[in-house]
């Protein structure tokens, strides 16, 4: 890790990180750590295909539902509930190569009775609301940890409202900004450590996590164990997409984090020249206009809107994930 890389430097790193995890796991989702040993050996290239059968460098909704999720930020100057749902139904309509069960459920929810909030619901702990957060973590970077975790559960609760689902992600997004602020990796590990202490179900440190599910704690537990137990962005990636199953959203993820804690230069060329350009040029210049503003002043989320029409601000403390 360089210490004096800047903050824009790593967040242009989390964001490409997270596309380049994207790219990477596509490759291998679905599969079981023997299925791709078989097919791959040890899978470290961008070559598309996979289930989805994409070309090299090509991304799933991980990384499509991020770009929007910050599009919507950027032109309401903050999480905005509407703004956000408005932005998830395009995307939707746009016919995209992939879409989870839960996030098409929230998504026709909106369309059809015009409310921005999902009821809660205990199977409702799925990735999907993580995988796509980092515009907030980005945009909220300089706010308080309250308006972040507010922030975040404005767009996540559009498709997603499970405490599990919550708490992961809050605190996947604030081993981001410390991993921006240049923070070591034992303010990383006390963040997820705590994870750990308030929803136990976290515990990632007995047993080797293969072939993931879509679950948010499986998830989170492949991504600290590589994040804590490799030593380079590359390491990082490699391990988790080759864990198999839920694997271009564990990339994601994990590219995220890396790629806040390493920077953009840890990122192997090689990588960097198979992703399709375009969607590196949207995730650069989406990086600076969201660090802009979060330096400039990004307003407070609106809450979103539930069934009876009332607001939907609840669940856990966001003073327990500072």
């Amino acid at each position: 890790m360089v210490s004096s890389l800047s903050s824009r430097e790593r967040a242009l790193g989390a964001y490409f990180g997270l596309a380049i995890g994207d790219a990477l796991g596509a490759t291998t989702e679905f599969l079981t750590p023997r299925e791709i040993v078989q097919q791959y050996g040890r899978h470290q290239s961008i070559i598309g295909g996979g289930w989805l059968r994409l070309k090299a460098g090509e991304v799933t909704d991980d990384t499509q539902m991020s770009l929007a999720l910050g599009d919507a930020i950027i032109q309401e100057r903050g999480v905005k509930a509407g703004a956000v749902a408005s932005a998830f139904s395009d995307w939707m309509r746009s016919k995209p190569v992939d879409i989870g069960h839960t996030v098409r459920r929230g998504i026709v929810r909106y369309r059809s009775s015009g409310t921005t909030a999902v009821p809660f619901s205990e199977h409702d702990a799925g990735n999907g609301s993580c995988m796509r957060a980092l515009p907030v973590a980005l945009a909220y970077s300089r706010a308080s940890t309250q308006q972040l975790c507010d922030a975040n559960r404005t767009q996540s609760h559009v498709t997603h409202h499970n405490p599990h689902a919550d708490a992961g992600t809050e605190t996947v997004l604030q081993m981001v900004i410390a991993a921006m602020n240049g923070d070591k990796i034992e303010a990383l590990q006390r963040q997820a450590a705590q994870l750990v202490a308030d929803y136990p179900v976290f515990e990632f440190g007995r047993k080797r996590v293969e072939n993931p599910s879509g679950w948010i704690v499986q998830t989170l537990q492949v991504v600290f164990q590589a994040l804590f137990g490799e030593e380079s962005f590359e390491a990082v990636l490699v391990d988790v997409v080759n864990r198999g199953g839920d694997a271009d959203t564990t990339g994601a993820i994990a590219g995220m984090v890396a790629g806040a804690f390493y920077g953009p230069q840890a990122i192997p060329e090689r990588w960097l020249e198979a992703m399709n350009p375009k969607i590196l040029s949207r995730c650069q210049s989406q990086t600076e206009a969201l660090l802009d503003l979060a330096e400039a002043g990004v307003e407070g989320p609106s809450p979103a809107l539930g069934l009876d029409g009332g607001t939907d601000h609840q669940l856990i403390r966001p003073d327990r994930y500072r």
